[in-house]
């Protein structure tokens, strides 16, 4: 088959366009407002951007209400940080919770029933009860125009200056579990998946393969010393 998105002309009873782009990790964003309140929300439009710094991005449409941008968009770009929190499958109830669409002044981690944890390098709490967290400046932030005011995307870069990994969490062979920490990820509609297997596939030798295993693997030097 094939469609155009500007007509929607698909024919199906569902739009398939965000079930072909998956899975999506999701970014669970906790933010605190100006007035210190906390915010939680997850976010399917996620991923890391780079490594040397790492960088990560999550972006939101509007509220669907009145088009608003959402609390977290706001927070982070106003205070300046953020937390990405990993979500996991067996956080998964309280990931859906914290979707809800409630008024700014409600403390989303009260309302999924979560435990506040202080950050080291921003004032924006994390999710205890999650076993990753990323602590973020904010970097920039890009608008793009959406067919109507309610889906204009609001995408918010940071730069990780701050990382915490729960230690039952790395293995023997100092990688991350991935198998006992399985993450969620959203995969269109009202589906979702987490890691549940995990496979290697050696770099294949070219004679530059040193080249490509380290971006594969994402070794970073850190920042240059100064001088």
């Amino acid at each position: 088959m094939f469609y155009e998105p500007a007509t929607n002309d698909h024919g199906l009873p569902y739009n398939p366009y965000k079930s072909v782009v998956v899975p999506r990790p999701i970014g669970w964003i906790s933010t605190l407002s100006r007035d210190g309140i906390a915010n939680l929300a997850p976010y399917s439009q996620f991923n890391n951007l780079g490594y040397d710094p790492p960088y990560v991005m999550f972006s939101a449409g509007g509220n669907p209400e009145d088009a608003r941008r959402k609390d977290s968009v706001v927070n982070a770009t106003e205070t300046r940080e953020f937390v990405c929190n990993m979500a996991t499958y067996d956080l998964r109830e309280q990931v859906d919770r914290s979707s809800h669409f409630v008024d700014p002044e409600v403390d989303e981690f009260e309302f999924a029933g979560l435990t506040k944890e202080p950050s080291r390098m921003v004032k924006a709490p994390r999710v205890a009860e999650s076993p990753i967290h990323l602590e973020c400046r904010f970097a920039s932030s890009l608008t793009l125009p959406g067919n109507y005011a309610e889906n204009t995307v609001y995408l918010v870069v940071g730069e990780v200056i701050g990382v915490h990994i729960r230690d039952e969490f790395i293995g023997a062979d100092g990688k991350l579990d991935m198998l006992r920490i399985r993450p969620l990820a959203r995969m269109g509609y009202h589906d979702y998946t987490s890691v549940e297997s995990v496979f290697t596939m050696a770099p294949a030798e070219t004679g530059r393969e040193a080249l490509r295993a380290a971006g594969l693997g994402g070794e970073a030097r850190g920042r240059p010393a100064a001088e």
